[in-house]
């Protein structure tokens, strides 16, 4: 199995459960301050992942690099925005219907990555994007 895979697949699985223990953790509570707690909670728990591989010197590089600094910084804009609409979603509405609207970024995200970066999709991949688009809305159909 290709590393990538492995890691993607850990990453589904761990996005799955910020689904489930969000929904859990969102009763009674505002979900814009609920969203603010996770990400101070996932800032401290990824400074101590760079802490314990001694990566400090990585942080530096980046930042000092003005370019990937302003575009890893958009990236973690548009990444909040993304959980607070999340959050937002999973406060009036089913997991089983907000998670799979949120796997539409796959979609997006190839369109995307045609457009502004040029990558290639063959027909087979624009026909799996395509079926990802279609069981995300049948999914989320009540």
């Amino acid at each position: 199995m290709a590393l990538w895979f492995l890691y993607a697949l850990l990453s589904a699985v761990t996005a799955a459960l910020v689904a489930i223990l969000g929904k859990i953790g969102l009763e009674e509570l505002d979900a814009n301050a609920a969203t603010a707690i996770r990400a101070v909670i996932m800032a401290v728990f990824l400074v101590g992942v760079v802490a314990v591989q001694s990566k400090w010197s990585a942080v530096f590089d980046i930042l000092h690099q003005r370019r990937a600094l302003t575009f890893i910084a958009l990236s973690g804009a548009a990444g909040a925005a993304s959980w607070l609409f999340y959050f937002l979603a999973l406060k009036v509405g089913s997991v089983s219907q907000v998670a799979p609207i949120d796997k539409l970024s796959v979609v997006f995200a190839v369109v995307l990555a045609f457009f502004l970066l040029g990558e290639r999709v063959t027909w087979l991949n624009g026909a799996g994007v395509g079926l990802i688009a279609i069981g995300a809305i049948l999914v989320a159909l009540k």
